[in-house]
């Protein structure tokens, strides 16, 4: 089973633009509640799509320059990463059914 991978500015490059799978990344805060609430699902999401996905986790506080590169505005933010390219940004809270349906199309 696997659980979110958590993402640096030091490691970014490797993990979420160089992987070889879809990379969902989750831009989040501790202080934030909807992201506390999507928590869950990102990691059930990690579990059932293990080898398919790859789901990783930037905190904005500890992160911020990778939060003002990607332009995050509001958390909880979510970003598709398909071969090393941005495809989908998804700005709140979602029901898992929600988030699935915008990666399911990068499956292989």
């Amino acid at each position: 089973m696997s659980a979110p991978i958590t993402v640096t500015e030091r490691n970014f490059d490797e993990l979420v633009l160089g992987s070889e799978i879809p990379v969902l990344v989750d831009f989040w805060a501790v202080w934030c509640g909807p992201c506390r609430a999507v928590a869950p699902v990102l990691d059930e999401i990690a579990q059932e799509y293990d080898g398919q996905v790859l789901v990783a986790k930037v905190n904005v506080d500890e992160e911020p320059g990778l939060a003002a590169k990607f332009k995050i505005t509001s958390i909880p933010t979510m970003k598709i990463f398909v071969s090393g390219r941005e495809e989908k940004n998804l700005v709140g809270a979602m029901p898992k059914v929600a988030i699935e349906q915008k990666f399911k199309e990068y499956l292989a």
